[in-house]
């Protein structure tokens, strides 16, 4: 979507619905890229494998719009899930809305076409407006990216086991993803 001046975030919320996901990004209505059958799979398998842990922690949701900060100006990433425990969540939220703070985890997968570069440099604003875990997976490589604020980001490859304490009881193999 092409637009001549900047977008608020009310008018980025009042857009119509369509076929492609848009994100805002510095006032432009970004579309989202399109995924193919390996990163479709990558999300898949993480969808249930996180699903299974957080039943009665929080919500997984694929592709939920997200309100948040970057550089000052109104963001809403659509990561490709997200982890948001319930007490993050106040009691009157909107469930027709962008999820309305910043989730615990935030999963983005690298698409084709897509460089890992961009991608982190996505994971640093995420951890800048509050995300507390940004995974990047790319499932070319096999490979799972943890970063968490003040810390290096940590790469997981076959056959490790991703594990942190701020999802306790959560231990994944990279082999159940890939």
């Amino acid at each position: 979507m092409i637009t001549t001046s900047p977008l608020t975030l009310d008018d980025f919320l009042a857009l119509p619905e369509s076929d492609v996901t848009y994100e805002l990004l510095d006032g432009q209505a970004i579309p989202k890229m399109s995924p193919k059958f390996r990163h479709s799979r990558s999300q898949k398998k993480l969808l249930f494998l996180l699903e299974a842990w957080a039943t009665d922690k929080g919500f997984v949701q694929p592709e939920w719009a997200v309100r948040l900060q970057r550089n000052g100006n109104d963001w809403v990433p659509v990561p490709d899930l997200l982890y948001i425990s319930f007490e993050r969540l106040s009691p009157d939220w909107d469930e027709d809305a962008p999820c309305p703070v910043a989730p615990e985890l935030v999963v983005e997968i690298v698409s084709p076409g897509q460089s890992f570069g961009a991608i982190a440099e996505k994971a640093s604003a995420y951890l800048l407006a509050g995300v507390l875990r940004v995974w990047v997976v790319d499932s070319q490589h096999q490979s799972l990216t943890v970063f968490a604020p003040n810390q290096m980001p940590r790469i997981y490859q076959k056959p490790e086991s991703i594990e942190d304490s701020l999802f306790p009881e959560l231990s994944l193999l990279t082999g159940d993803i890939f």
